[in-house]
């Protein structure tokens, strides 16, 4: 994003295996802020009326998805240089954009049904569970796998290292949205806060519907996107 990721992607340019590994541990680190991620996250986990503990459960299970399919396309991309067709990458991008549109439809719901109004007898959908959460982040990981691989390649020579390296980016990518959900959960758990999001819910899942839109539209080249 903005460049930040061949900057740090550079710093292992002729370095030793030690430098190389914490180069991956910070593009792992860097990449959870992607705002598709943090749309994706943000939504799944306002959609479950978030405590800390909750958000980072959710959080950290999406991430271990994302994970999952991040490393498995990843793989044959540092170790074999083979890329996805261009269209199969341009609809797995279309379908993280409409993942997110999906995840903000979601959010909308239970604020209609007043999930966030803390009423008794609201009627509410049920939760995310844990599995839902971690098959979304297996959706989301295709979206963007091929630019993972470009910059590993550009600075790994051995196929080991490379593997390992995708390793730890994925890994950490999980555990930085975790880190990032727990700040997340511990605000919007305070005495006040809470009661103020059932405001903010409709503004929130209205602007990542919007995003998730103009993502998906990104894709398919219709619209312009700068990430």
């Amino acid at each position: 994003m903005f460049g930040l990721d061949d900057t740090l992607a550079g710093f292992s340019d002729g370095a030793t295996v030690g430098l190389v590994l914490l180069v991956a541990v910070l593009l792992g680190l860097r990449h959870a802020t992607d705002p598709d991620h943090l749309a994706a996250v943000t939504t799944l986990v306002s959609g479950s009326r978030p405590t800390t503990r909750r958000a980072a459960s959710l959080a950290l299970t999406w991430g271990l998805g994302h994970a999952t399919t991040l490393f498995v396309f990843g793989l044959p991309i540092v170790v074999y240089r083979a890329y996805l067709p261009e269209r199969v990458q341009q609809g797995a991008e279309t379908a993280v954009g409409m993942l997110i549109v999906g995840l903000a439809f979601w959010l909308l719901l239970r604020w209609h049904r007043g999930v966030f109004h803390r009423h008794p007898t609201a009627r509410a959908p049920r939760a995310r569970s844990r599995l839902g959460a971690y098959a979304i982040g297996l959706i989301h990981g295709m979206g963007g796998s091929a630019g993972v691989g470009v910059l590993l390649l550009s600075t790994i020579e051995s196929h080991a290292v490379a593997v390992l390296a995708l390793a730890l980016f994925a890994a950490f990518t999980a555990a930085s949205m975790a880190a990032l959900s727990v700040g997340y959960g511990s605000v919007l758990s305070l005495v006040g806060v809470d009661r103020a999001f059932a405001r903010l819910a409709p503004v929130l899942g209205s602007a990542s519907m919007c995003f998730g839109a103009w993502y998906a539209l990104g894709a398919l080249n219709v619209a312009p996107y700068w990430f």
